[in-house]
Formats: C-alpha cells, structure tokens, sequence
C-alpha cells in the first residue's frame, strides 16, 4: 500500500516540477546525492561518507530507523563494498526538489546476473546529507 501511495506522489510531484529551474539548495541536493553515488560505485568507503552529516539517519520508508551517524554506516558499507567489489549503482531517474533528492537506481554486483531495482530519498540540512529513505519492496 504505502509503495503504491509513494509511487502515485512521484508521478504528480514530478509532472509538477520536473521543468522548474533549480535554485541553490537544489544544486546542493543534486551534487551530494551524485556524489555518494560516484564513490558507492568505487567503493570509496571515505568518499562515500563525506557527503553525509555526523548523525545521519537511514530509514526504510517510510519511518522504520535502520541506522544513525556515520559510524554505523561505515561498518555497514565498508563490508558490503569489501564483500562485493562488482556493486554497482546506475542511476536511472533524479528528481530534485528543494532540499530533497530522490534516485531510481538499479543496482547490480550482488548476485551474479541479476539487478533489483531501488528508491532512494535523499534530505539535506546545513549543507549535509541528512536523511536517507529507501523504498523497498513489500
């Protein structure tokens, strides 16, 4: 239910918006996402953490708390990059509003072959990746 809700939000929110010029929390919200992004792709664990603020906090959509603060999310990622040097995310669609940046991503490297496809809604505050909610299937 919530995914099908979350999906239908999509669609009117970038009807809405997709043509509209970005302003400069926009620009930020977009160059942080493709940031982490570019360094998930290396499996630059450092790289990957920079664009995010101290006491980050990581959800599943749309309110179960996953992780939070930067500690957890390098034991988690350090692993899952060392334990999958092919991971790989192809960035399908952004959409970029205010602060908030959401990423349709196909992600490949985990099983041999095979891809999954995920949400990500990614918050900024002070100039940090604040936020992270990824849409999972149900």
């Amino acid at each position: 239910m919530y995914k099908r809700i979350f999906f239908s939000f999509l669609l009117v929110f970038f009807m809405q918006y997709s043509f509209a010029g970005e302003n400069e929390i926009e620009t930020m919200a977009r160059d942080l996402a493709q940031q982490q992004l570019d360094a998930y792709n290396k499996g630059d664990i450092e790289a990957f953490l920079e664009p995010y603020s101290e006491d980050v906090e990581i959800y599943t959509f749309p309110d179960k708390l996953q992780m939070k603060g930067k500690e957890q999310m390098r034991a988690r990622y350090a692993a899952k990059f060392k334990k999958y040097p092919k991971l790989h995310c192809k960035l399908l669609n952004r959409i970029v509003k205010g602060n908030t940046a959401i990423d349709h991503e196909e992600i490949s490297g985990v099983l041999e072959n095979e891809t999954y496809m995920a949400l990500a809604i990614y918050t900024i505050k002070d100039g940090k990746i604040a936020k992270v909610y990824f849409v999972k299937d149900e």
